[in-house]
């Protein structure tokens, strides 16, 4: 479901959340409406029934008690004044035009993640880039990183060298501790065998 520039019906709205929460988890498709009222409870320890979200998506309940809307708010990281209908001739290009601007850019950057879902690493980097709150500024930077010459190719080996000595690091705290898992073990093999004669 694209994001239309008309005015737009809660049902609406909270259908396309449920598809932006399926790609933002990794699904590749839109969250549906039973996995949504579990992850509410599990996450937000607050309790919503199936039924009164199809109820409410389907348009037989047009509007939600206060309660409701803040679990669904907190749960989707939204503005609760998000979760009502547009007014008539409500046009979206009446907010600030730069958040206007990081919007499209998240949601065309959510939308190219569905797009590469094959492709896990290409899928994740446009998920964590739409999920910045300045995605503009990093979009910016990028071209700037891109102009600059050479600059490219030295942050590429700075950042291979940081994850290999990471992986490094890792794998010797993880030998480290697998020695030191053995040493305890075989001093307390040593122990008993003492204890034993």
């Amino acid at each position: 479901m694209e994001l239309s520039q008309t005015s737009m019906k809660l049902g609406e709205k909270i259908r396309y959340l449920r598809e932006v929460e399926g790609s933002l988890r990794g699904l590749d498709r839109a969250m549906s409406q039973l996995e949504m009222v579990r992850a509410i409870d599990k996450e937000t320890g607050s309790k919503l029934s199936q039924s009164y979200l199809s109820q409410i998506e389907s348009g037989a309940r047009p509007h939600l008690t206060n309660t409701t809307r803040q679990i669904l708010a907190g749960f989707f990281k939204v503005h609760p004044g998000y979760l009502v209908d547009d007014p008539e001739g409500y046009s979206p290009e009446l907010q600030s035009e730069l958040r206007n601007v990081e919007d499209k850019l998240d949601l065309w950057l959510v939308d190219g993640a569905e797009r590469f879902r094959r492709d896990p690493e290409l899928k994740q980097a446009l998920l964590t880039l739409a999920r910045h709150d300045q995605t503009r500024d990093c979009l910016l930077l990028l071209e700037a990183i891109l102009d600059t010459p050479g600059l490219m190719p030295r942050l590429t080996e700075v950042l291979k060298k940081q994850d290999a000595e990471s992986s490094d690091s890792e794998s010797a705290k993880a030998e480290a501790s697998k020695l030191g898992t053995l040493n305890g073990r075989s001093r307390k093999t040593k122990k008993s065998n003492k204890r034993a004669r």
